[in-house]
């Protein structure tokens, strides 16, 4: 039985999450799950899995939830703060953590549950792009177990040598292929980007996600942050990581040796593929997804990325080569910039203009603690919000 805390339950990650679980009564209980202020899904997550605690960081919704779970008599705990979300990550009766948290906010529960030497199903991305060098620091210490979750690299990790020791070239590994859809406006007129509206920014022809992580497919800011999650986790360097343009988001990604061979994974775009992988590994379990017909897809497609038309993808490359804080720029840079388009208040192609903005006005700093992340996240938040309103 495998103990598990959602960090982020009510999420699309974390909804599937539950629902692999949920087919597996017998291998998996859950001990804690969290919220930001999503009270009513979190109170039904909770009559479903009764779990131990459960986190909201919105001290009304806490409350409101606490009420209704003492009438229904459901005994979870319920903890409010960000403080708890650490709480329940290093739980001594925890093994695993799904780490689901979207933004910066998921990263200081991911970190702590690393150094706890926690099982981490890692879904987050900030927790590498911030700080990936003191992440996988504390992984390696802990021993801790990582799993990527993304379908991208959940689907390098299957294709890697299963003894796979960080370095590429003694693996045989030649270069890592990082599969991307292109998402919505992979062939609109790139005159007709400004006017794009955040409903047709958020309509992915492929997945399933929430707003923010819509968006930044939509700008490929989304496969920028997954190359740098790919440095830190293989050992890669930028010139090591390829994208390549997938419509079809069949092939999940790819891995290319020395001597010519490429190994793929492929399967339907459905998140709970990934999810049952790491929950399971390195067994294979059920994850309730349906089977791949090639014979329906009858083609796949492969097409170079374009920079002019995805600066954002170009920012990301050039922040994993200036390394130190400027990760952490490009991420902050970018949250405000989705959150200001997602009110309407800037343009979809303002959004690149204001990372590199960003990038150029606040110094680059070496990153030694935590505390270098965290400052260099919070200058690089007041200059794009000053981007914004002024």
């Amino acid at each position: 039985m495998q103990r598990l805390t959602v960090l982020g339950s009510t999420g699309s990650i974390g909804k599937s999450t539950l629902d692999v679980v949920a087919r597996h009564p017998d291998r998996y209980q859950i001990t804690a799950l969290t919220a930001n202020q999503q009270d009513e899904l979190l109170f039904e997550q909770c009559q479903r899995f009764h779990p131990r605690y459960a986190v909201l960081l919105d001290e009304t919704a806490s409350e409101r939830l606490k009420k209704n779970l003492q009438i229904a008599g459901i005994a979870t705990e319920v903890l409010c703060g960000t403080a708890a979300l650490e709480q329940v990550s290093v739980l001594p009766e925890v093994d695993a953590v799904m780490a689901a948290i979207v933004g910066a906010a998921g990263m200081p529960p991911t970190l702590a549950a690393a150094k706890a030497g926690k099982k981490i199903l890692l879904a987050n991305k900030e927790t590498l792009v911030l700080a990936g060098h003191l992440f996988m620091d504390a992984v390696h210490r802990s021993g801790s177990a990582l799993l990527p979750i993304d379908s991208e690299h959940n689907a390098i990790f299957q294709a890697l040598p299963r003894d796979y020791s960080g370095d590429m070239r003694s693996s045989g590994v030649s270069k890592i292929l990082l599969t991307a859809s292109g998402g919505p406006f992979r062939n609109t007129p790139i005159e007709q980007l400004q006017n794009v509206t955040p409903e047709q920014a958020c309509a992915h022809p492929n997945w399933s996600m929430g707003r923010k992580i819509s968006v930044d497919s939509a700008s490929m800011m989304n496969k920028g942050l997954e190359v740098i999650e790919a440095h830190w986790l293989f050992n890669a360097s930028a010139d090591d990581i390829q994208v390549v343009v997938h419509p079809q988001s069949v092939i999940h990604s790819m891995v290319q040796y020395v001597d010519g061979s490429v190994l793929a994974q492929l399967g339907n775009p459905d998140m709970r593929t990934p999810i049952a992988f790491a929950l399971a590994y390195p067994e294979r379990i059920a994850a309730g997804v349906a089977p791949l017909d090639l014979f329906q897809i009858a083609k796949l497609d492969f097409v170079a990325p374009d920079f002019v038309r995805f600066p954002c993808l170009g920012l990301a490359y050039q922040a994993l080569r200036a390394g130190g804080t400027v990760p952490a720029l490009l991420n902050a840079a970018n949250e405000v910039a989705v959150a200001a388009f997602l009110d309407r208040k800037i343009a979809f192609l303002d959004i690149p203009s204001l990372i590199e903005s960003v990038l150029t006005s606040v110094a680059r700093q070496e990153v030694n603690a935590l505390k270098d992340v965290l400052d260099a996240d919070a200058a690089a938040r007041m200059a794009a919000q000053e981007w914004v309103t002024g």
